[in-house]
């Protein structure tokens, strides 16, 4: 399918690496120009070198912190007028919710909600203007099913959720688009780092936990990054007018409920 964004400008956060890089990958072979960013200098030129050898589509590789406002102003400042922002980053760690304070709060905040929401504020305008945005957040699955190890991620991304949905229909008449992807067991490095974490925790080998990762989806196996990557592109495509405000679920048919 042409999804019609041949020449269409985007930022993808966090995308030197995992669920980002899939994203950069799979717009940039829809023949978009693609902002790539990452805080390893060196990992970012890797990728986009990459990128541009498989693809040869335009990367520009953007150093910066999205945690940081200065820092996100110079991945701004790099595409001004990018019709795509694919929001992305690190999420907290799991934990206990006893052994979270202040501090653990404000970072969860600061990281999964904060710096979505101010990206979306800085591009928001000149999407509006040109009449054609596409606004792609990746979340997580603890946005509808929540688990008490991942509170933290869970009530930012939950956040982000509300105050995008509720300006997906402020902005739907100029042409732009916000929805979510929420991811549940896509095998990047977060899973490797989940399944050494459980290994540890409960005695069991390294192998063992990334089974039982895979048989607690019901398609008895781990996404691939680049499933989502397709998914997100086709989100940004011209087709995808008129789907706004929805989390879309990539998790092999596992969540349980309705809606």
């Amino acid at each position: 399918m042409e999804l019609g964004l041949k020449g269409r400008k985007a930022i993808v956060c966090a995308s030197s690496r995992g669920l980002g890089r899939a994203c950069a990958r799979s717009l940039a072979r829809e023949g978009v120009e693609v902002v790539v960013n990452g805080r390893d200098a060196a990992a970012l030129e890797k990728t986009a070198a990459e990128l541009r050898a498989e693809t040869g589509a335009g990367i520009t590789p953007v150093v910066a912190d999205l945690d940081v406002q200065a820092e996100r102003d110079r991945l701004v400042a790099a595409c001004p007028d990018a019709d795509i922002l694919v929001n992305n980053n690190a999420g907290p760690p799991p934990g206990s919710f006893q052994d979270w304070g202040h501090a653990e709060w404000l970072a969860a905040l600061e990281s999964n909600l904060l710096a979505p929401v101010l990206l979306i504020r800085a591009l928001l305008p000149g999407m509006r203007e040109r009449r054609f945005g596409r606004i792609v957040n990746i979340t997580s699955a603890m946005v509808k099913a929540p688990l008490s190890p991942m509170g933290l991620s869970t009530a930012a991304r939950s956040g982000l959720t509300a105050v995008c949905k509720a300006l997906s229909k402020e902005v739907a008449s100029d042409n732009v688009t916000i929805n979510n992807l929420l991811p549940e067991r896509l095998d990047t490095e977060r899973q490797v780092q989940m399944a050494e974490l459980v290994s540890n925790f409960r005695g069991i080998s390294y192998e063992e936990a990334r089974a039982e990762q895979a048989q607690s989806i019901a398609a008895g196996r781990l996404g691939r990054p680049e499933e989502l990557g397709d998914a997100c592109a086709y989100l940004c495509s011209e087709q995808a007018g008129y789907i706004s405000g929805q989390n879309l679920q990539l998790d092999g048919g596992s969540y349980p409920g309705l809606i």
